[in-house]
């Protein structure tokens, strides 16, 4: 590996990679007063955001990978925002000639966190560091302060604590990021937080159907109720930019953009790989999992445009009882299966944890969502409480707040569930983080005839609840032990 011998006015800090993020965060490092080069494979994007935004701050352009190195003193720290997967393996072999020794490599994008705990190893062969840091807040985030959530060594995260902390996200005076822990936990995190924003949004989707279609509000209506939700527990940002939605109208004709918008949702994949991890450690991550799904059955836009004039259903019609008791109802559902869903993601991160080596903090972690990112809400600051009180907290719906907010909204929660069963509106997250909740609270769960049928046809055996050991059964006449286990 080449490299140029420290120059002390050099920036050594970098950025490659400037589409929107990219640009944003790069303004954003320049607009905290630090010195920054930046690169882009299309040179004329360069050119553009020099001309743009050179004036923001000290920013050094480059033409080509050697020169942009070239322009960062050593220990040099480059950040890479790409698209996730092999263009991030094609940067990194791209700079890695021209490194030196020491040198740090920062991924920013949405990276498998698999990729990134093989790029820590390779990298470090190479005598080079690497950091994979999650970046949260999306374009308006990158500009005005993220949450940042840092994996890699903690020698990696030292060389950019200063210039991390700083362009984050600012709560009471706290950075709104912190080191996560080794390898790709960072990544980690931040894959289990765009899970959790999955369900979070389907949950307030969910909510938006039964008041428009149970209950019959308007828009104007909906903008009033999301508007007086945002002021209470459900503060967040998610709740905050839906109110908005409601209130925007359609400059290219008559209404309501948002009646205008195609009811297919996309995905890049984040709450994917969550779901499929959790099912990995063996984690009931239901309603993260729902929201998925409800995505994928959102795409099949033609098959249900078809399916909707053969099946049958409800014959439709409004809530019964008062409007306002429902619209009640509602927002406790929405408000309990959103503890849950936090409460299921933060069990999958400390699983992964405990599976992976890593030593995370779940309070530091919700401390660093109560700014910048997606899922940023005032009852972030009551899970920090939660885990500072109770570092070993299996589940936050084991929390004294969360058990009481919970049980109080609970009533509500299942009419919510059953009027929406009764009127043929599917509210796959609401009812999933309902059962989890059931399944969870219930001592005892008929798994025991699951076990005595594998028992059965299998040969797999059981526990008992009366004596220790495990035990195989004849169950019927017929049943022969050697009866072949894979049956």
């Amino acid at each position: 590996m080449g490299g140029s011998e420290i120059i002390v006015d050099k920036p050594n800090f970098g950025l490659t990679g400037l589409a929107v993020m990219g640009q944003n965060l790069a303004r954003n490092v320049a607009h905290k007063g630090f010195p920054i080069a930046v690169h882009n494979r299309t040179t004329s994007k360069t050119d553009d955001f020099l001309k743009d935004y050179g004036h923001e701050g000290r920013i050094v352009g480059s033409q080509t990978v050697e020169e942009f190195v070239g322009a960062l003193a050593r220990p040099r720290a480059i950040m890479i925002m790409v698209k996730a997967g092999k263009p991030v393996d094609a940067v990194i072999e791209e700079l890695k000639p021209h490194l030196s020794e020491g040198d740090l490599l920062i991924d920013g994008g949405n990276s498998l966190f698999t990729d990134t705990q093989r790029r820590v190893e390779e990298l470090q062969k190479d005598g080079l560091l690497f950091l994979g840091a999650g970046v949260s807040g999306g374009e308006e985030g990158a500009l005005n302060g993220p949450s940042i959530m840092p994996g890699g060594s903690q020698e990696a995260y030292k060389i950019v604590e200063p210039i991390f902390t700083k362009i984050a996200a600012q709560v009471d005076g706290t950075p709104c990021c912190t080191y996560i822990g080794d390898g790709g936990a960072g990544h980690y995190v931040k894959m289990v937080h765009n899970g959790i924003e999955y369900a979070d949004m389907q949950l307030i989707a969910e909510a938006y159907d039964l008041l428009k279609n149970a209950v019959g509000l308007s828009n104007e209506e909906l903008h009033e109720v999301f508007t007086q939700w945002n002021e209470g527990d459900l503060d967040s940002f998610l709740i905050e930019i839906t109110a908005q939605i409601f209130a925007r109208k359609d400059d290219d004709g008559d209404g309501y953009l948002v009646d205008k918008v195609l009811d297919k949702a996309a995905q890049k994949g984040t709450g994917k790989w969550t779901a499929q991890n959790a099912l990995d450690l063996g984690v009931p991550l239901t309603g993260i999992t729902e929201a998925v799904f409800a995505r994928v059955l959102s795409s099949m836009k033609e098959q249900r445009v078809a399916a909707s004039q053969v099946l049958p259903g409800p014959s439709g019609g409004k809530i019964t009882g008062d409007r306002a008791e429902f619209i009640d109802n509602v927002r406790d559902a929405l408000y309990a299966s959103k503890v849950v869903a936090y409460a299921q993601g933060f069990e999958q991160m400390l699983a992964a944890a405990r599976e992976f080596g890593w030593t995370l903090h779940p309070g530091e972690i919700a401390t660093i969502w109560r700014g910048g990112c997606i899922i940023r809400a005032r009852f972030l600051n009551r899970i920090k409480e939660a885990f500072d009180q109770q570092p070993d907290l299996p589940n936050l719906l084991l929390a004294p707040y969360f058990t009481d907010g919970v049980g109080h909204g609970q009533d509500g929660w299942r009419r919510v569930v059953t009027e929406a069963a009764r009127l043929g509106i599917p509210t796959p997250a609401f009812s999933s983080s309902l059962a989890y909740y059931d399944g969870y609270r219930r001592a005892r769960l008929p798994a025991n005839l699951i076990q005595a049928q594998r028992d059965l046809f299998g040969a797999h055996t059981y526990e008992r609840v009366d004596k220790e050991g495990t035990f195989h059964s004849q169950w019927t006449e017929q049943h022969q032990e050697e009866r072949d286990p894979n049956g």
